[in-house]
């Protein structure tokens, strides 16, 4: 090798090499050619066809034209690959048992469900279909953006406007490199309905989607055997439904016989028929006579013929089991979201597609207002040049030339080059009476449009209700009544569609029984009630939670060792109303010495909520709600603590409040939830506040402005200060001191958000539990040492405070009794010596 040849050799690691190639080609697999965009549902050869098409002219009211004609625009122009797999993909759009709304209307021989492939390209012709036409709605009015085809000659759609959510009518299916997506055909009626409920509520989630788009419609209708594979995969972006053809059991001269009409989707016929013939060749499945095919193109129309002797239900249940009458559909929502391959969930995909909407609406708009705006300006020039009749003709005569003449326009009236042009170029007959009044009349209509064009640019709800007009008008123009039939699966008996939908209140106690009961067990009383027992607790127990979920929602329970367990609310038992309930060890897999310290009720996993987590070391951390949707039976971290840390606290946030923490000490810090990075589930956390030596925060919560901050310290002190009085800081800083600490009044045990209309349990270490209103406790400022809530005998202190629903224990004449009700006791204990003197509040001390 010559020394000029070997100063062109760059050294380079083999291993590098190949994986940097191999990721630069995956990539283009994945973004060039294998998923499609979500906005318009269409990977790039897709796109390139209907653009195509759309350039030739080939609208559904003009002529077809040949097959090998738009392979050769599409390969010549946008796609350099071979004609084979551009003319598969035509043929597949074209064919009704592939897509659910066929975008290329073919004329020729486009296959058959019995897998004959289509002829040539040279016999076929074709031409966009009317729904197609929608997808490319709008494409010349600069709606999306355009970038340079392979050579750089010509240029191509980045994305169509689509002017219907594409990906979930018509799906899509492909496989990339280490990833695939099959994404299944809906119905146009459903998915728009489900789309303009989400325009109206942006509040909605999966699951109420569900209520409009109720499960994929195959074009080959059949059945879907349950709602648990859709719910999943609408909820996650992965699930499986099974599909069941559909048939029906006849009898003719008293012989049964079997005959199917609809098919799973891309179930083959003639395969399907084979693989019965072989079954029964090889006495797989008896009692089948005779097998043959009736279809013909009035429909489908398989006839099994049936011996007397068998039954044909048990023959029907064999078929669905070993032939693809009864097959699965593996769902897998992966598509480009800003060229990166996500998987979505329902709602992620009618978001991103409305977002694409708004900005094809907006980019619309502003077009038609500079066309508008061009037109307004050339009127404005006629009509100077109408009132200034006589002088413009006399300047235009007396001028040498047409630029002479138009410099001269602009001179003398202020008139741009393109109004002088427009006068120059107009015609005698608009010089008439009656073409002066519609150069008026255009251009009163043309500045009401003007008009309307910059209100819908500076209202986005214009825009949204503009998308939801249109989406109307595609619906009732090309809606269609659902073909593919939800009915119940034989293994579904345990299903949750079985579970009724209520409401129920879900009571935990602060020892860890737990229960469920409906809402109407807290039926409404009469001013002065006595009020009706939700809970039968020990004496040295009381109940910590009480909140009202759906039986089909989630419970989150978070432990001091930072995991996080879920349960539906149907998985808890219903009890009596004055049952103990279960202990939570009973139901989730917590390690001996492991406490439940939070219980959050959740509907669904939305991306837009979050869970603030403290620690007692004082670290915070805000992770996304969904990054929790997935969570074993044995529990998922929540949070990686440290070797000498806990997780004291979890709270359920929007990202935009204000949380409080409080440390033994009497120190505490209010910043505001935004100084917190979103993190994910498996980090550790950043410092909410700077804690001196042998301090530890005791407890956090959610600022309410409107709300007092309770302290309560380890000798039975307390007071309420409004919140008022705790300004917001930076987090991570010392804080500031909310209880003068001394040895009277003992280490702070805790800090809570509380308002008059609650009651506060404090339980002591020996056993000692009292409850207070939490209005009679004294409101004073943030430096002071507090009151005497609990007389506290020696070697005895505060153990844990907690909020409780407000007791109502009085009598009056409008109370109403009910067997079985128990006053609320003010002061209980665990050792029956003690006098009960001891244990009375004393607040104002």
């Amino acid at each position: 090798m010559s020394e000029e040849q070997r100063s062109h050799v760059i050294d380079r690691d083999i291993g590098v090499e190949m994986r940097e190639s191999f990721m630069d080609y995956a990539m283009s697999i994945i973004v060039s050619r294998a998923l499609p965009d979500v906005r318009d549902g269409l990977k790039p050869v897709h796109r390139r066809i209907l653009y195509a098409m759309s350039e030739l002219g080939m609208a559904p009211d003009k002529p077809y034209k040949k097959s090998a004609r738009i392979v050769g625009e599409v390969i010549g122009k946008y796609h350099p690959h071979g004609d084979s797999s551009i003319y598969e993909a035509m043929v597949r759009m074209a064919q009704d048992f592939s897509l659910r709304y066929p975008q290329v209307d073919g004329h020729g021989n486009f296959g058959s469900i019995d897998g004959d492939s289509a002829a040539a390209m040279r016999y076929t012709e074709a031409r966009l279909s009317k729904i197609a036409m929608e997808m490319l709605r709008d494409i010349n009015k600069d709606t999306i953006d355009f970038k340079p085809n392979y050579d750089g000659e010509e240029q191509e759609p980045v994305v169509l406007p689509a002017r219907f959510p594409n990906l979930l009518v018509n799906g899509n299916t492909g496989i990339a490199v280490g990833m695939a997506t099959n994404i299944p055909p809906h119905n146009l009626r459903e998915v728009i309905e489900g789309t303009q409920a989400l325009i109206r509520n942006p509040e909605l989630n999966s699951y109420d989607l569900m209520e409009y788009i109720t499960g994929p419609d195959f074009p080959t209708a059949g059945y879907i055997l349950g709602k648990v594979g859709i719910r999943q995969a609408y909820s996650t972006g992965r699930g499986s439904v099974t599909m069941r053809a559909k048939a029906e059991i006849e009898e003719v001269n008293g012989k049964a016989r079997i005959i199917v009409h609809e098919l799973p989707y891309q179930v083959i016929k003639a395969r399907l028929v084979e693989k019965i013939a072989e079954l029964v060749r090889e006495k797989k499945i008896d009692g089948i006579t005779d097998l043959r095919d009736e279809s013909d193109r009035n429909g489908m129309r398989v006839v099994i013929e049936l011996r007397r002797d068998v039954t044909p239900t048990v023959v029907l249940n064999n078929l669905y089991k070993q032939t693809q009458m009864q097959s699965t559909f593996g769902i897998n929502m992966l598509a480009l979201v800003n060229n990166e391959p996500k998987t979505l969930n329902l709602h992620d995909m009618l978001y991103h597609y409305i977002q694409h909407q708004i900005e094809v609406i907006r980019r619309r708009t502003e077009f038609d207002l500079k066309k508008a705006e061009a037109r307004a300006h050339i009127l404005e020039g006629l009509r100077i040049a109408l009132d200034h009749l006589d002088e413009v003709i006399a300047l235009i005569r007396g001028s040498r030339t047409t630029d002479e003449a138009r410099e001269g326009l602009i001179t003398r009236f202020g008139l741009s080059h393109d109004q002088s042009q427009a006068i120059l170029d107009m015609r005698l007959q608009r010089l008439t009476g009656l073409e002066r009044e519609k150069i008026e009349q255009e251009y009163n209509e043309i500045m009401v449009k003007i008009a309307e064009y910059k209100a819908i640019l500076a209202n986005e709800q214009l825009v949204l209700e503009i998308i939801d007009s249109e989406l109307e008008e595609i619906k009732i123009r090309f809606g269609d009544d659902r073909r593919t039939e939800i009915t119940i699966s034989d293994d579904e008996i345990l299903d949750e569609d079985l579970i009724p939908r209520d409401d129920v209140v879900i009571t935990m106690s602060h020892t860890g029984y737990i229960k469920r009961l409906p809402v109407s067990t807290y039926r409404n009383q009469k001013r002065g009630g006595r009020g009706i027992m939700g809970m039968g607790t020990k004496d040295d127990d009381f109940v910590e939670n009480l909140f009202i979920s759906n039986t089909h929602h989630y419970l989150l329970f978070f432990t001091n060792k930072g995991r996080v367990f879920r349960l539906k609310a149907y998985e808890i038992p219903d009890l009596s109303r004055t049952a103990r309930g279960t202990p939570i060890i009973n139901l989730i897999q917590i390690d001996q010495g492991e406490t439940i310290n939070a219980v959050i009720p959740v509907e669904s996993f939305e991306p837009n909520q979050y869970l603030f987590f403290a620690t007692r070391n004082g670290i915070v951390k805000k992770t996304s709600l969904d990054d929790y949707s997935n969570i074993r039976k044995v529990g998922l971290i929540a949070i990686n603590l440290r070797e000498d840390d806990d997780l004291i606290g979890v709270k359920l946030t929007d990202g935009e409040r204000e949380i409080i923490m409080g440390t033994s000490n009497g120190m505490s810090i209010r910043f505001s939830e935004s100084d917190v990075r979103g993190m994910g589930r498996s980090a550790t956390g950043v410092k909410g506040i700077d804690l001196s030596d042998g301090d530890k925060v005791i407890d956090m919560d959610v600022v309410d402005s409107d709300q007092e901050v309770l302290i309560v310290t380890a000798n039975g002190y307390g007071k309420r200060t409004p919140m008022g009085d705790y300004r917001t800081q930076t987090r991570g800083g010392k804080g500031l001191k909310t209880l003068n600490v001394t040895e009277k009044n003992g280490l702070i045990v805790g800090l809570k958000v509380v308002n008059n209309d609650e009651d506060l349990m404090i339980m002591t270490t020996s056993g000692t539990l009292i409850r207070m209103s939490m209005s009679g406790i004294n409101t004073m400022g943030r430096i002071t040492q507090g009151v005497k809530l609990i007389n506290i005998r020696d070697e005895d202190s505060v153990a844990t405070v907690a909020k409780a629903p407000k007791s109502e224990d009085q009598d009056s004449e409008d109370s109403e009794d009910l067997e079985g009700d128990t006053p609320s006791v003010e002061a209980t204990t665990n050792d029956s010596s003690n006098d009960s003197s001891n244990d009375e509040t004393n607040s104002n001390e």
